[in-house]
Protein backbone atom coordinates (compact mmCIF):
# COMPACT_ATOMS: atom_id res chain seq x y z
CA UNK A 1 0.00 0.00 0.00
CA UNK A 2 1.29 3.27 0.09
CA UNK A 3 -0.55 5.93 3.08
CA UNK A 4 2.32 9.11 2.68
CA UNK A 5 4.60 10.70 0.36
CA UNK A 6 6.65 13.22 -0.34
CA UNK A 7 6.65 15.83 -3.09
CA UNK A 8 9.88 17.89 -2.00
CA UNK A 9 11.82 19.06 -4.92
CA UNK A 10 11.44 22.20 -6.62
CA UNK A 11 8.59 22.00 -9.06
CA UNK A 12 10.40 23.02 -11.93
CA UNK A 13 12.12 19.03 -11.42
CA UNK A 14 8.22 17.69 -11.48
CA UNK A 15 6.82 19.40 -14.09
CA UNK A 16 9.55 18.53 -16.80
CA UNK A 17 7.72 15.16 -17.16
CA UNK A 18 4.82 16.43 -18.00
CA UNK A 19 3.86 18.63 -21.21
CA UNK A 20 2.04 20.55 -19.23
CA UNK A 21 0.63 24.29 -21.35
CA UNK A 22 -1.43 26.78 -19.07
CA UNK A 23 1.20 29.59 -17.92
CA UNK A 24 -0.71 29.10 -14.55
CA UNK A 25 0.71 25.34 -14.45
CA UNK A 26 4.38 26.11 -15.67
CA UNK A 27 5.10 28.81 -13.65
CA UNK A 28 3.73 26.94 -10.56
CA UNK A 29 5.94 26.44 -7.19
CA UNK A 30 4.04 24.51 -4.53
CA UNK A 31 5.70 24.36 -1.21
CA UNK A 32 7.60 21.23 -0.30
CA UNK A 33 6.18 18.05 1.39
CA UNK A 34 7.44 15.58 3.12
CA UNK A 35 4.80 14.16 4.25
CA UNK A 36 1.53 13.78 2.53
CA UNK A 37 -1.22 11.83 4.47
CA UNK A 38 -4.62 10.52 2.55
CA UNK A 39 -7.52 13.08 2.24
CA UNK A 40 -5.21 16.25 1.71
CA UNK A 41 -5.40 18.39 -1.86
CA UNK A 42 -2.54 17.24 -3.83
CA UNK A 43 -1.52 17.71 -7.58
CA UNK A 44 -2.33 15.13 -10.57
CA UNK A 45 -1.87 15.49 -13.84
CA UNK A 46 -4.89 14.19 -16.70
CA UNK A 47 -4.62 13.88 -20.40
CA UNK A 48 -5.31 17.37 -21.86
CA UNK A 49 -5.72 19.05 -25.14
CA UNK A 50 -3.93 19.13 -28.74
CA UNK A 51 -1.76 16.12 -26.71
CA UNK A 52 -0.52 18.25 -23.60
CA UNK A 53 -1.41 17.15 -20.14
CA UNK A 54 -3.55 18.89 -17.45
CA UNK A 55 -2.81 19.78 -13.65
CA UNK A 56 -5.77 19.12 -11.61
CA UNK A 57 -5.79 19.59 -8.01
CA UNK A 58 -8.22 16.78 -5.79
CA UNK A 59 -8.48 14.82 -2.63
CA UNK A 60 -6.23 11.90 -1.88
CA UNK A 61 -9.21 9.41 -0.99
CA UNK A 62 -11.11 8.93 -4.21
CA UNK A 63 -14.91 9.47 -4.26
CA UNK A 64 -16.80 7.42 -7.04
CA UNK A 65 -18.54 9.74 -9.25
CA UNK A 66 -21.89 8.25 -8.16
CA UNK A 67 -21.36 8.84 -4.23
CA UNK A 68 -23.98 10.72 -1.79
CA UNK A 69 -21.27 11.04 1.25
CA UNK A 70 -17.52 10.70 1.64
CA UNK A 71 -16.31 6.87 1.73
CA UNK A 72 -15.62 5.55 5.43
CA UNK A 73 -13.36 3.11 3.51
CA UNK A 74 -9.81 3.30 2.83
CA UNK A 75 -10.03 4.46 -0.63
CA UNK A 76 -6.84 6.28 -1.42
CA UNK A 77 -5.22 3.22 -2.57
CA UNK A 78 -7.04 1.38 -5.24
CA UNK A 79 -5.31 -2.41 -6.16
CA UNK A 80 -3.82 -3.30 -9.37
CA UNK A 81 -5.36 -7.07 -9.90
CA UNK A 82 -9.15 -5.95 -8.95
CA UNK A 83 -9.23 -1.91 -10.43
CA UNK A 84 -10.92 -3.28 -13.25
CA UNK A 85 -13.58 -5.09 -11.52
CA UNK A 86 -14.18 -3.29 -8.17
CA UNK A 87 -17.30 -1.51 -8.05
CA UNK A 88 -15.83 1.50 -6.23
CA UNK A 89 -12.98 1.58 -8.70
CA UNK A 90 -13.54 0.19 -12.53
CA UNK A 91 -15.29 3.25 -13.67
CA UNK A 92 -12.54 5.71 -12.94
CA UNK A 93 -10.33 2.78 -14.31
CA UNK A 94 -11.81 2.66 -17.13
CA UNK A 95 -11.94 6.84 -18.81
CA UNK A 96 -10.03 8.90 -15.90
CA UNK A 97 -6.24 7.75 -15.36
CA UNK A 98 -4.02 10.23 -14.18
CA UNK A 99 -0.45 10.57 -12.84
CA UNK A 100 0.23 11.66 -9.39
CA UNK A 101 3.65 13.87 -9.09
CA UNK A 102 5.97 12.70 -6.48
CA UNK A 103 9.69 12.15 -5.21
CA UNK A 104 9.25 9.47 -2.42
CA UNK A 105 7.06 7.83 -0.28
CA UNK A 106 7.31 5.53 3.11
CA UNK A 107 6.39 2.17 4.22
CA UNK A 108 7.17 1.08 7.93
CA UNK A 109 8.12 -1.89 9.74
CA UNK A 110 7.58 -3.50 13.06
CA UNK A 111 10.84 -2.75 15.72
CA UNK A 112 11.18 -6.42 17.37
CA UNK A 113 12.55 -4.46 20.17
CA UNK A 114 9.65 -2.55 21.19
CA UNK A 115 7.39 -3.46 19.08
CA UNK A 116 7.18 0.34 17.20
CA UNK A 117 6.22 1.16 13.77
CA UNK A 118 9.78 2.13 11.94
CA UNK A 119 9.37 3.84 8.79
CA UNK A 120 11.75 3.97 5.76
CA UNK A 121 11.97 6.28 2.99
CA UNK A 122 11.72 4.79 -0.60
CA UNK A 123 12.72 6.42 -3.69
CA UNK A 124 14.52 6.27 -7.36
CA UNK A 125 18.00 6.89 -7.82
CA UNK A 126 19.19 10.38 -6.82
CA UNK A 127 16.00 11.07 -5.73
CA UNK A 128 14.87 11.93 -8.83
CA UNK A 129 10.96 12.74 -9.33
CA UNK A 130 8.33 10.19 -10.38
CA UNK A 131 4.68 9.33 -11.26
CA UNK A 132 2.35 7.36 -9.17
CA UNK A 133 -0.09 5.44 -11.47
CA UNK A 134 -3.50 7.06 -10.50
CA UNK A 135 -7.33 7.14 -10.72
CA UNK A 136 -9.41 10.21 -10.44
CA UNK A 137 -13.33 10.91 -10.04
CA UNK A 138 -15.33 14.21 -10.39
CA UNK A 139 -18.44 13.52 -7.95
CA UNK A 140 -21.10 16.11 -8.87
CA UNK A 141 -23.31 14.84 -5.26
CA UNK A 142 -20.29 16.76 -3.69
CA UNK A 143 -18.95 18.80 -5.97
CA UNK A 144 -15.95 17.27 -5.11
CA UNK A 145 -12.49 15.79 -7.43
CA UNK A 146 -10.21 12.97 -5.79
CA UNK A 147 -7.79 10.82 -6.53
CA UNK A 148 -6.54 7.45 -5.56
CA UNK A 149 -2.49 6.01 -6.04
CA UNK A 150 -2.47 2.49 -8.01
CA UNK A 151 -1.11 -0.16 -5.79
CA UNK A 152 1.03 -3.72 -6.85
CA UNK A 153 2.25 -6.80 -4.69
CA UNK A 154 5.36 -5.63 -4.03
CA UNK A 155 8.73 -6.38 -6.06
CA UNK A 156 12.50 -7.92 -5.13
CA UNK A 157 13.54 -4.63 -3.38
CA UNK A 158 10.26 -3.25 -1.56
CA UNK A 159 9.62 -7.58 -0.29
CA UNK A 160 12.25 -6.71 2.17
CA UNK A 161 9.79 -4.13 3.88
CA UNK A 162 6.45 -4.69 3.08
CA UNK A 163 3.95 -7.08 0.51
CA UNK A 164 2.64 -4.17 -1.56
CA UNK A 165 3.84 -0.98 -2.88
CA UNK A 166 2.63 1.76 -5.46
CA UNK A 167 3.23 1.67 -9.18
CA UNK A 168 5.32 4.11 -10.40
CA UNK A 169 4.74 4.15 -14.30
CA UNK A 170 7.56 4.39 -16.50
CA UNK A 171 7.31 7.98 -18.67
CA UNK A 172 7.37 5.88 -21.65
CA UNK A 173 3.75 4.65 -20.97
CA UNK A 174 2.29 7.95 -19.73
CA UNK A 175 0.51 9.24 -22.80
CA UNK A 176 -0.92 5.37 -23.12
CA UNK A 177 -2.07 5.27 -19.77
CA UNK A 178 -3.85 9.30 -19.38
CA UNK A 179 -5.29 8.46 -23.07
CA UNK A 180 -8.86 7.44 -21.87
CA UNK A 181 -8.93 5.55 -25.29
CA UNK A 182 -7.19 3.33 -24.05
CA UNK A 183 -8.93 0.39 -23.39
CA UNK A 184 -8.95 -0.93 -20.06
CA UNK A 185 -7.30 -4.68 -20.70
CA UNK A 186 -4.39 -2.64 -21.97
CA UNK A 187 -4.16 0.25 -19.53
CA UNK A 188 -4.01 -3.02 -16.82
CA UNK A 189 -1.13 -4.05 -18.94
CA UNK A 190 0.41 -0.82 -18.74
CA UNK A 191 0.89 -1.50 -15.04
CA UNK A 192 3.82 -3.43 -15.40
CA UNK A 193 5.78 -1.40 -17.46
CA UNK A 194 7.26 0.17 -14.13
CA UNK A 195 10.56 1.31 -12.11
CA UNK A 196 9.73 -0.72 -9.39
CA UNK A 197 12.83 -2.54 -8.76
CA UNK A 198 14.85 0.63 -9.48
CA UNK A 199 13.59 1.96 -5.89
CA UNK A 200 15.80 2.35 -2.88
CA UNK A 201 15.51 3.06 0.75
CA UNK A 202 16.64 3.97 4.01
CA UNK A 203 15.22 4.36 7.86
CA UNK A 204 13.87 7.73 9.19
CA UNK A 205 12.61 8.94 12.02
CA UNK A 206 9.63 8.03 14.09
CA UNK A 207 8.85 10.92 13.87
CA UNK A 208 6.93 10.57 9.90
CA UNK A 209 4.30 8.65 12.53
CA UNK A 210 3.15 11.52 14.98
CA UNK A 211 0.53 14.25 14.44
CA UNK A 212 0.50 17.81 15.10
CA UNK A 213 -2.53 20.06 15.57
CA UNK A 214 -5.30 19.66 13.49
CA UNK A 215 -4.05 15.83 13.47
CA UNK A 216 -1.81 16.80 10.11
CA UNK A 217 1.11 14.75 10.19
CA UNK A 218 4.79 16.01 11.32
CA UNK A 219 5.56 17.66 7.88
CA UNK A 220 9.49 19.21 7.69
CA UNK A 221 12.57 18.51 6.29
CA UNK A 222 13.77 16.05 8.62
CA UNK A 223 11.04 13.72 7.83
CA UNK A 224 13.30 12.38 5.04
CA UNK A 225 16.79 12.36 6.83
CA UNK A 226 18.34 9.07 7.45
CA UNK A 227 19.24 7.70 10.65
CA UNK A 228 21.80 5.60 11.95
CA UNK A 229 20.66 1.66 12.54
CA UNK A 230 21.66 0.55 16.00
Amino acid sequence: MCGRYTRYLPWSEIHRLYRLTAPAEIGRNDAPRYNIAPSEEVPFVTAGENGGHKLRQGRWWLVPWHAKELPTAKMFNARSETIDTSGAFKDAFKSKRCLIPADGFYEWTISPADKGRDPWHIFLPDHQPFSFAGIWAYNKNLDLTSCSIVTMPAGETMRQIHDRQPVILDPDVYDAWLDPETPPNDAKQLLHENLDEDLEFYRVSRDVNTSVKNKLPNDSQHMIDPIALL
